[in-house]
C-alpha cells in the first residue's frame, strides 16, 4: 500500500506538471517546473571505506535542477531520514518569499517520513547555484546538488554559445557521517583534518600510488577536442577552501553566483566554501592523452595538502593514454593570504552584459548610493559559553528558537527572539548565548564589515540577497579602508571570503522582504552559532504587497505545534499555489480527479 500511495504521488505530481506547462492560461505568465526530491540514506565508499552517506532520488550527489529565469518553481521534497530536515537553496534570492528559505528562522523542519512542497519563483536570476540541507551539519553527508538558471532566449548570453554544461560538486570529506561530527562537536572537540576530497561524489584517481589507496572509483569528465565547456563548480564542502585547476588547461572565468564576470583567464581558482564558479574551458590540447582535474586545500601544510586533495580524471574522446606527471601546483603560499586576496578582488562584473532583463548589470551604480548603516561584525576563535564549545559574531552565539521568526511575526508571539543584535562589536570581549537579530530598514542601503580574528578563512553568506563585495584588505578595517572600495565594478554575490586576520566589506541594498539567514557557510562554526538573521520589514505593506502570505501548507512547531495538522496521506504531493486563480482551480480539479486515477 505504501508503494502504491508513493506511485500515486508521483503520478499525480506529472499530470499536474503537465496541467501546468502546458495549459493555454499559462503560457502567457510565467511557467511552473516542478520536481520530487526524496532524500534518504544509501551506502557508499567514496575514500574507500564504506559510510553512509545522504542520496537525492538514490543519487550521490544529488540531480541538476535546471529551470529558465522567471520560472515558478515547485519542489516536492521527502525526508526519508530519521531525523528532522529542511533543504535551503544557496544563492536564490527567493523574492519576496522568505518562507521558503528552508532554515529554521523561517521553516518548520520536515519531520522523518513527511513531505513538503516549497514554491518560489526564480525572478530575475541567472547562474550557478546549488541545494542542500540546512539543519545538523547534513550537508557533510551530502544531500546537494546543483541548481542552474538559464537565460530566457530572448536575453544574450555575453560568450559564444558552449558546446557542453559540465558541473562540478567538490569539497572536503570525512569518513566520519555528519552524526559523529556533531557528537565530536558537542562534547568539546573541533572537527579535525578532513579525510580527503570529492569530485561529484567520488574520490580521488590514483595520480600517486603511496598517497591513494587503490581500489577508490574517480570521476571521469568526457570531453572533444576543440570544443568549448562551460564548467559550474560548486564547493559544497565542511570547512576547506579548495584550489581548482585543470592540467595544461586555461580556466575563462563567465559568471559567479548569479552575475557575468570579466573573462579572465587563470591558471588555478581558489574557491570557497559555498561558492560557485563558472569557467569556459576549451579543449585545446594535446588530445592523445587525459588530464587531472584538481581541488586541494589552501592555507594548508604540504602534507595536509597531499591528504585532502581530489582528483577527477580529464578524458579526450580520443585519448588512448592516461593522464601523466605530477598533479598542476597549487599556489605555493600556505600560510599567506596575500595571493588568495589579489586574486580575489581581481574578479569584476561584467558591466556590459545583460544579466537576467535585457540591460547591463551595471546600469544599477550602487557605489553612488549613500549608506544608511553600517554593521561590522566580527568572528573570533572558538570560545566556551556555558561549558559548551560555541562560536559567535560579536560576541553572541546564535541559539534557534524553537518557533521560527517569520512564523512567530505571522501570529504577533512575542518573547520568542530579540532584535538587539549589536551593529558593533562590544569592547568588553564578553560572550553569550542569545537568540538576537539584526532588524533592519526596508530600502536602506548598508555595508556590512567582516573582520576575521580567527586562524582559517570563512565564508560569509547571506540568504535572499546578493551583496557588492567592495573591499578586503589584512589587518585592521579602519574609517580609511573605505578608500580602497571598488565602486564600479565589485561583483554582486551571496557568498564572499573574510581571511583570517583580515577583514571584507559589502554593500547590500534591502529591497527584498523578509527574515534571511547571514552565516557562516562553514558548517562547524554555523552549527556551533556563528549566524544571525536580518528582519527587513516594509512598515507600509497591510496587503501582503512586498511579501508573499504565509504559505497555506505552512508547517508548525514551537509555541504553535498545536495547529500542527495531523498526518494525511502521502499521495497529497502537492500542497499550495500562489498563482491565478484559475491555476489554482486546476489544482484542485486535478486533486479531486485524481483518486479516480489511481483507483
Amino acid at each position: 500500500m505504501a508503494s502504491m500511495a508513493k506511485f500515486g504521488s508521483f503520478a499525480l505530481f506529472f499530470i499536474l506538471q503537465t496541467v501546468f506547462l502546458f495549459s493555454p492560461t499559462t503560457l502567457a505568465s510565467d511557467p511552473f517546473a516542478f520536481f520530487n526530491l526524496e532524500l534518504s540514506y544509501i551506502s557508499v565508499s567514496p575514500l574507500g571505506v564504506p559510510q553512509q552517506v545522504i542520496a537525492v532520488n538514490s543519487s550521490f550527489p544529488g540531480p541538476v535542477i535546471n529551470v529558465t529565469t522567471n520560472y515558478n518553481v515547485v519542489v516536492n521534497v521527502w525526508n526519508k531520514l530519521d531525523e528532522n530536515l529542511l533543504l535551503t537553496w544557496n544563492g536564490i534570492q527567493m523574492r519576496r518569499s522568505s518562507w521558503q528559505d528552508g532554515v529554521l528562522g523561517t521553516n518548520c523542519p520536515i519531520p522523518p517520513d513527511s513531505n513538503w512542497t516549497y514554491q518560489f519563483q526564480v525572478k530575475d536570476q541567472i547562474g550557478s547555484f546549488f541545494y542542500h540541507p540546512s539543519l545538523g551539519l547534513q550537508r557533510a553527508s551530502g544531500g546537494f546538488g546543483s541548481f542552474i538558471i538559464t537565460n530566457r532566449p530572448v536575453i544574450p548570453i555575453p560568450f559564444a554559445a558552449p558546446d557542453g554544461d559540465i558541473v562540478l560538486l567538490i569539497g572536503d570529506w570525512y569518513v566520519r557521517d555528519h552524526k559523529a561530527l556533531r557528537e565530536a562537536l558537542d562534547s568539546g572537540s573541533e572537527l579535525g583534518v578532513p579525510d580527503g576530497v570529492l569530485i561529484n561524489g567520488r574520490g580521488p584517481y590514483r595520480y600517486n600510488n603511496t598517497l591513494v589507496p587503490d581500489g577508490i572509483v574517480h570521476e571521469t569528465v568526457n570531453v572533444d577536442p576543440g570544443k568549448t565547456y562551460r564548467i559550474r563548480v560548486h564547493n559544497v564542502g565542511v570547512s576547506t577552501c579548495l584550489n581548482f585547476r585543470i592540467q595544461g588547461h586555461n580556466l575563462v572565468l563567465a559568471e559567479s553566483e548569479g552575475v557575468y564576470t570579466q573573462q579572465q583567464g587563470y591558471t588555478s581558482m581558489d574557491i570557497h566554501v559555498g561558492q560557485s564558479y563558472t569557467f569556459l574551458v576549451t579543449m585545446n590540447q594535446n588530445a592523445s592523452n587525459d588530464y587531472y582535474i584538481v581541488a586541494s586545500a589552501r592555507f594548508a601544510s604540504e602534507s595536509v595538502r597531499d591528504k585532502v586533495t581530489g582528483v577527477a580524471i580529464l578524458h579526450y574522446s580520443n585519448s588512448t593514454g592516461s593522464a601523466t606527471g605530477p598533479l598542476p601546483d597549487p599556489p605555493s603560499e600556505i600560510y599567506d593570504t596575500s595571493f588568495g586576496l589579489n586574486q580575489a578582488m581581481s574578479v569584476r562584473q561584467n558591466v556590459t552584459a545583460s544579466g537576467a532583463r535585457p540591460n547591463p548589470q551595471g546600469s544599477f551604480h550602487y557605489g553612488q548610493i549613500n549608506v544608511t548603516d553600517t554593521y561590522m561584525l566580527k568572528i573570533q576563535p572558538l570560545v566556551q559559553i556555558d561549558g559548551r564549545l560555541r562560536s559567535t559574531f560579536n560576541g553572541i552565539s546564535y541559539a534557534n528558537p524553537d518557533t521560527p521568526i517569520r512564523l512567530a511575526d505571522s501570529f504577533n508571539l512575542s518573547g520568542i527572539y530579540k532584535t538587539d543584535f549589536p551593529s558593533q562589536p562590544p569592547d568588553n570581549g564578553s560572550y553569550r548565548l542569545d537568540k538576537s537579530i539584526i532588524e533592519a530598514n526596508y530600502k536602506g542601503f548598508i555595508e556590512i564589515i567582516m573582520v576575521n580574528d580567527d586562524a582559517i578563512p570563512h565564508s560569509f553568506h547571506l540568504d535572499g540577497y546578493s551583496f557588492f563585495v567592495v573591499g578586503m584588505g589584512t589587518g585592521n578595517w579602519t574609517e580609511s579602508s573605505r578608500g580602497s572600495y571598488n565602486r564600479w565594478d565589485a561583483l554582486s554575490r551571496s557568498t564572499t571570503q573574510v581571511f583570517p586576520g583580515g577583514w571584507t566589506s559589502v554593500f547590500v541594498s534591502l529591497d527584498n522582504v523578509g527574515v534571511w539567514n547571514l552565516r557562516s557557510e562553514n558548517l562547524d562554526r554555523w552549527y556551533l552559532g556563528e549566524e544571525t538573521y536580518m528582519k527587513i520589514v516594509n512598515p507600509e505593506d497591510h496587503i501582503n504587497k512586498t511579501e508573499l502570505p504565509r504559505p497555506e501548507n505552512a508547517l508548525y512547531c514551537g509555541a504553535l505545534a498545536n495547529l500542527r495538522r495531523k498526518k494525511k496521506n502521502n499521495s497529497s504531493a502537492v500542497t499550495s499555489f500562489h498563482g491565478s486563480s484559475k491555476v489554482q482551480l486546476k489544482l484542485m480539479l486535478m486533486l479531486f480527479v485524481a483518486p479516480f486515477l489511481f483507483w
